[in-house]
């Protein structure tokens, strides 16, 4: 009989079509599978994410043996653990007498590159659970002046069909984002994710990382999210049932004390593998097709997984493993401290702070128009906030974290994911939320004593900028807007933005 082989399985590949595990001879072949504190501690990340990671790889490791698969599981508090996947790989190979490895390619640059260099025969497979490969993403976008989402989305309805009527687009339209930007109120009905208990194993991996973890990010207890593929199917079952309907009306409202709303919370079961891309849009598509769920929410929904996140992975892997490190708009300022506590003055901030430190989770508005969009208008280091947004979400992983954060919310990136960066002054977040009403500062105030930080920030950015953005006809308004303004209140507006500032520099509360 051949010698067996390695299959690697990683803990943000949980999924039993794997290509590594197709590639794989159950009665031969080793599946290896290792709980390293290196993939805990390269950036801070939240208890709750280090707990759903191994929990959930737990349960896979069980549901491979169930299905005939021989599991070599290293515990995070094995004697023998090296804590490294490439440590752990080449001491099972020398274990079980095996000269190769085979992997499914790793969702982030760093690890590929770790895999490129270990001194076994190492075969990196195509990662196929992503609707467009890197190829197709590539072959779309080679020779366009620019990448704009939408484009790829529509490209990715015509090849999948989904909500197609022929070839023309379900309705008419291909977006209907503009039917989804209602502002929420606290007489809705609000829809709470399904909450599981955890079982015995998930309470092994809760005691584990309190012992092994007592100093990373976040709230560790109570743990509610589910670690078993049997869990993520139930989750997603109740957000189509319970929330889907009000998705698209409210998915950019925040509301103080409502920390889901309509979202459905599960990119983190989707993006550690343990639900497919493609057949939850098929499932949002038969709720539109069932007269269950109204087309601008499943259009959205299934736009945020068909388009956006296949467009943010083709992005990652096109430009290459230097992608994190680019600061176009110059940005040098530290990381504010207020972005781990949650203690600031701004009740916007503090709410989304607040809620990432026990929940691991916020939903896309707040990640952008939130503490997104204050890094961008304070010029905060592209660097630090990328490795922030990796270490608090759950659902973060760098292939769909970094094009989000330093393209989509810094615009670090130049603009290769998108037209214009996303700033905004405190208007934009009292439209959208209620969050200024009881808010230390007056959103109305646009400069002085007890103006919102975000209304003077938003100009100051503008002006950091003027020559990059200027030219731009998505933002030309807003620099005329700044010329027509009394010159006594332009003056005001930059001493607030200069005093706000100073004190973010000096550890100041803001």
């Amino acid at each position: 009989m051949a010698d067996p082989r390695l299959i690697l399985v990683l803990g943000d590949q949980l999924s039993l079509g794997l290509s590594a595990l197709r590639e794989g001879v159950k009665s031969r072949d080793i599946v290896v599978m290792a709980e390293v504190r290196e993939e805990g501690t390269y950036v801070a990340h939240h208890a709750k994410k280090i707990a759903l990671i191994l929990s959930a790889m737990r349960h896979f490791a069980k549901e491979l043996r169930a299905d005939g698969w021989t599991v070599a599981y290293t515990a995070l508090d094995d004697a023998e653990n090296t804590h490294s996947i490439g440590g752990e790989v080449l001491r099972r190979a020398e274990e079980h007498g095996a000269d190769e490895v085979i992997a499914t390619v790793p969702g982030e640059w760093r690890l590929r590159q770790k895999l490129d260099h270990l001194p076994i025969k190492t075969t990196q497979l195509p990662d196929d659970r992503f609707i467009a490969s890197e190829g197709e993403f590539a072959n779309w976008a080679e020779g366009r002046k620019s990448l704009r989402m939408e484009y790829f989305y529509r490209e990715m309805r015509r090849m999948t069909g989904i909500l197609m009527d022929g070839k023309d687009p379900e309705g008419g339209k291909w977006n209907y984002d503009s039917e989804n930007r209602k502002p929420a109120s606290g007489d809705l009905f609000m829809p709470e994710p399904l909450r599981v208990t955890p079982d015995g194993v998930t309470e092994d991996v809760l005691a584990l990382v309190a012992a092994e973890y007592p100093d990373t990010f976040g709230q560790l207890e109570p743990f509610w999210f589910g670690t078993r593929r049997a869990d993520a199917e139930k989750a997603a079952d109740h957000f189509f049932k319970e929330a889907l309907p009000g998705f698209g009306d409210y998915q950019d409202a925040m509301l103080e004390g409502e920390r889901f709303l309509y979202h459905s919370v599960l990119s983190i079961y989707l993006n550690i593998g343990l639900l497919d891309p493609l057949d939850l849009c098929q499932r949002a598509e038969a709720e539109y097709r069932a007269g269950r769920a109204p087309l601008n929410a499943v259009e959205g929904y299934i736009r945020q997984i068909l388009g956006w996140r296949e467009f943010i992975r083709g992005i990652y892997f096109l430009d290459g493993p230097d992608y994190t490190k680019h600061n176009k708009l110059r940005a040098q300022r530290k990381l504010p401290d207020f972005y781990w506590t949650g203690e600031t003055d701004m009740a916007c901030i503090r709410a989304a702070v607040t809620q990432t430190i026990e929940e691991a989770y916020a939903h896309h508005i707040q990640r952008l128009m939130v503490t997104g969009n204050f890094a961008l208008i304070a010029g905060i280091n592209p660097a630090e906030v990328h490795e922030w947004y990796l270490a608090v979400y759950a659902d973060a992983f760098e292939w769909v974290e970094a094009p989000n954060t330093i393209g989509m919310v810094l615009h670090a990136d130049g603009g290769m994911v998108g037209s214009k960066p996303y700033a905004a002054s405190g208007a934009y977040i009292d439209r959208m939320s209620d969050h200024c009403a009881a808010c230390h500062y007056n959103v109305k105030v646009k400069h002085g004593e007890g103006a919102c930080p975000f209304n003077p920030l938003y100009w100051d950015f503008l002006l950091r900028n003027r020559e990059r953005f200027e030219g731009n006809p998505r933002m030309a308004q807003m620099y005329r807007t700044w010329d027509r303004m009394k010159p006594e209140n332009q003056r005001a507006s930059q001493d607030s933005a200069a005093a706000i500032l100073k004190d973010l520099s000096n550890g100041k509360r803001i």
